[in-house]
């Protein structure tokens, strides 16, 4: 399917590969700058595709050593090579073994694609498309193998050896070494081959599947760490569990491995049988984690392991299905962490993270659909639409069919297509015949970039105590889709009166509206509910029914409403959220024509009722976080000045914090530490409120809240707690800033993960001095560009997280990323493609900070022999 990496690949364009690869086996000798794979491959040719053709395996950055075929050499004039593969001219048209001996040097890949060293330890990364950088393969998702890997290595260097499948046999060689070998039997595309080898410490647990099975499990991390690995075996195990018990999918090996490594350009990957992690989504211990790690790593670990069969015994035919994977792979973990936690707290949380991520990519020149026609980069393509929207896609088609037939959906593809290479249309095949409904419209959520606008207009008729709601959809324009097709949006709504929840909901001819859902399925659509009270305010789109934007006229008093009586508790949350954004525009458009702002106690006061009465703490921490810069700034859309919204969002929060000051603190006190530290969703609920009305205090009255945050990180016990001050402290200029980071800094200089938040925090302090004081950590002797990570910490978030100052009007910023960019580039294209990421909103920001950005876009466009990753990101920024 691919040829040049400048040539788009469409969908349009896939055929069937004209060889297919049954059996693997794979010979590597690990050797710090020298590693060679004898790989030994079972090949036939495909009966779907071109008869006689020749084969054209990927390649890069290989050295040959040697090629045979039958156990023949093969002759130089009977393939050819080049930079992207090897090609065989002439190949049988009968089963045969083609065995290819390569040499690679893991030291020098700083691209951390294929086999490379990281910190010592060999590891490898083959998605999507690194395979080809271990050996000449036909690396693409529909070609499945069964894989056989030798392992050998020094003993001293890497005496752990870890491959996918099972362990079939180990032992020792002369001159030092040792060697493994491990076999999967289930056929699997390459990109889900692993091998680790290196010295490594270990926990172990075991785990018995519903039928029986005994499972050995193992995680491996730098040694002196296997103590910071507890939390993540645990959520290893209960991630088995719930599987099994929410959707039948049982383990299929004996054997199930983790690894964690400093140098990832993920977060981690489901290799079969052999998970490689970032080691910041496995190590974790009260002192040097926060609650949010604790959470984070539960859900990733989860992640990884559902892709077992959401993933690895049912893959994708081309890379155009990734959502299929991982759209429904998020689906499944954001289901776990909602049933092992709470989940109105996780869905608000996963609908913050949607909307700051995915409706500003819908919204800005890289948007794609969640299933793309083409690409030029299959690594850029990992992003927010895939995942989180590709997750509420599926969200939206439970929400559709009902939870009872949606299992069966699923039951019947996990059945059907067990050991497939499969496609969204083979996926939704599943749910017609289950539902027996026609899915074709609802199928353009796949096929549509852009986030949909739902209008919604109101009219109450007292005498007949009707409410009738007229509903409109449109979706904006996006590159190379001007028009757009009406989608179906499941609206789940109900109806608040003053006294509570109007119920049930049925319409004037009698109908009654299950589980307050609303189809909308044309341009526009109304309904009329009966026997509504009068002063009744609708609750629209119930736990973010569909991932549109929602443009509905209500008063303060109506907010206020939702606030306070709605049974639906996002709806709840939105109402305080679209409250406060209310208030900040209009601090917004004060600020920019030089009046001061002015806001609403009644807001302020709903604020501090909550808090009085709260039983839920993660629900109330979720109020508190008033919306981000970046949600102003795309609430207002275009023309954006970031410091106008910076001073908005301050304002907002010192009105806040100075008008319910008392009960800020009252609170903040209640729920001081009552014992010893537990990362359970209760525990973690009461420190995340306690942080939040701290932080409102400082911002409100700093002279109260700064010594408080004082004292909390000197005190502080565990890590959610002394980062929480910390973060407050960030944020004041002054000698408690600077004392605490230097502490904070010099205490944990030997952890490179806690140091990570320690970059990122000054990185994302909103002053002008900032951009220096990032230069001056880049020297620090704990940073490195080259491990991601550290790039992440410090670049990306000031990038990412510091909208004032990276979108400076000098253009300072701008020119910063690029410089970095165009240095990594060379190194980690994929780690400098992301981090370029961060112009995606740069066409709506106010004329003269836009003429900035798109002078050092093009300055990086100009750059000869960019990287496809980043060519790819700059060219579709400025188209």
């Amino acid at each position: 399917m691919r040829t040049d990496a400048a040539t788009p690949v469409r969908l349009e364009d896939y055929r069937p590969t004209d060889y297919l690869i049954d059996t693997v086996s794979l010979d590597v000798r690990l050797h710090a700058t020298a590693t060679v794979v004898r790989a030994e491959l079972g090949i036939r040719p495909n009966p779907a595709g071109v008869a006689g053709a020749a084969l054209r395996l990927d390649g890069d950055e290989l050295e040959l050593l040697s090629i045979t075929l039958d156990g023949l050499p093969l002759a130089p004039t009977a393939y050819e090579i080049s930079a992207t593969g090897l090609t065989v001219l002439s190949p049988p048209q009968r089963p045969f073994r083609l065995t290819m001996e390569t040499r690679i040097n893991p030291t020098a890949n700083t691209k951390l694609m294929g086999l490379y060293r990281s910190s010592g330890v060999y590891c490898t990364q083959c998605e999507a498309e690194g395979f080809r950088r271990i050996t000449y393969f036909l690396d693409r998702p529909d070609v499945m193998a069964v894989y056989t890997t030798r392992i050998e290595a020094d003993a001293a260097e890497a005496p752990v050896l870890l491959g996918n499948g099972d362990p079939v046999e180990s032992g020792t060689l002369p001159n030092g070494r040792h060697f493994a070998v491990w076999r999967d039997p289930h056929p699997k595309p390459c990109y889900l081959f692993a091998l680790v080898g290196g010295k490594l410490g270990r926990i172990g647990g075991e785990f018995t599947t519903m039928s029986g099975r005994k499972v050995e499990l193992g995680i491996y991390v730098e040694p002196g760490k296997e103590a910071r690995a507890g939390y993540a075996l645990d959520a290893l195990i209960r991630s088995m569990r719930w599987d099994e018990t929410a959707f039948g999918c049982e383990y299929d090996l004996d054997v199930f491995n983790i690894v964690a490594v400093s140098d990832f350009n993920m977060g981690a990957m489901e290799n079969k049988g052999l998970n490689i992690f970032n080691d910041k989504y496995v190590l974790a211990s009260p002192e040097t984690a926060t609650d949010a790690d604790y959470a984070a790593i539960e859900a990733i670990i989860a992640h990884e392991y559902f892709h077992n069969w959401t993933g690895n015994r049912i893959t994708c035919r081309d890379w155009f299905q990734l959502c299929l994977k991982e759209g429904l792979t998020v689906f499944r973990d954001q289901e776990f962490s909602s049933d092992e936690r709470s989940r109105p707290v996780k869905r608000i949380a996963d609908v913050r993270t949607l909307r700051a991520q995915q409706f500003a990519e819908d919204s800005g020149p890289l948007a794609h659909p969640v299933r793309p026609s083409a690409y030029r980069e299959i690594n850029n393509f990992y992003t927010a639409t895939v995942y989180e929207k590709g997750a509420e896609v599926i969200r939206m088609l439970k929400a559709l069919l009902g939870a009872t037939t949606f299992k069966a959906g699923m039951d019947l593809y996990l059945q059907r297509c067990d050991g497939a290479a499969a496609t969204i249309e083979d996926f939704l095949a599943c749910f017609a015949q289950a539902s027996g409904r026609d899915l074709s419209q609802f199928s353009l959520w796949y096929r549509q970039a852009g986030t949909p606008s739902v209008a919604v207009r109101t009219a109450y008729d007292a005498a007949a105590r009707t409410l009738r709601l007229d509903f409109a959809q449109s979706t904006p324009p996006t590159p190379g889709q001007n028009d757009k097709e009406p989608v179906v949006i499941p609206i789940r709504l109900g109806v608040v009166s003053p006294q509570g929840e109007v119920s049930p909901l049925r319409t004037v001819t009698g109908e009654t509206l299950d589980d307050g859902l609303f189809v909308l399925e044309r341009t526009a659509d109304s309904l009329t509910l009966a026997d509504i009270p009068p002063h009744s305010v609708p609750s629209l789109l119930r736990g973010f029914s569909a991932p549109v934007r929602l443009e509905q006229e209500l008063q303060p008093e109506d907010l206020l409403t939702l606030f306070s009586r709605d049974a639906d508790p996002f709806n709840r949350w939105q109402a305080a959220q679209r409250y406060a954004m209310r208030l900040m525009v209009r601090a917004v458009e004060a600020l920019r024509s030089q009046s001061a702002p002015v806001f609403d106690v009644a807001f302020a006061q709903a604020l501090g009722e909550l808090l009085l009465g709260v039983d839920d703490h993660a629900f109330a921490a979720q109020v508190m976080a008033l919306p981000s810069e970046a949600d102003v700034a795309r609430e207002l859309g275009r023309d954006i000045d970031p410091d106008a919204v910076l001073h908005a969002r301050k304002a907002l929060r010192a009105f806040v914090g100075s008008q319910i000051g008392d009960t800020l603190a009252a609170t903040y006190e209640r729920l001081a530490n009552k014992g010893p530290y537990s990362p359970d969703a209760a525990s973690a609920g009461r420190r995340a409120l306690r942080n939040a009305t701290l932080d409102l205090l400082a911002a409100g009255d700093p002279a109260r809240g700064i010594p408080l945050a004082q004292a909390q990180f000197a005190a502080a016990d565990n890590m959610t707690d002394q980062i929480g001050a910390l973060a407050i402290l960030a944020q004041h200029p002054g000698d408690a800033r600077e004392d605490a980071l230097e502490a904070f800094g010099a205490r944990f200089a030997g952890d490179p993960l806690v140091l990570d938040k320690w970059f990122g925090l000054q990185a994302a302090i909103p002053e002008a001095a900032t951009l220096d004081r990032v230069r001056r950590l880049m020297s620090h002797p704990a940073f490195s560009l080259a491990n991601p990570n550290r790039a992440r910490a410090l670049v990306g978030a000031f990038a990412m997280a510091n909208m004032s100052q990276f979108h400076r009007a000098d253009g300072a910023g701008y020119a910063f990323l690029a410089d970095i960019v165009l240095q990594l580039d060379g190194a980690n294209p994929q780690l400098a493609a992301r981090l370029l990421g961060a112009f995606r909103t740069w066409r709506s920001l106010e004329h003269t900070r836009r003429a900035k950005a798109e002078t050092e876009l093009r300055r990086i466009a100009a750059r000869p022999d960019l990287s496809p990753d980043v060519s790819d990101i700059v060219t579709r920024s400025l188209a």
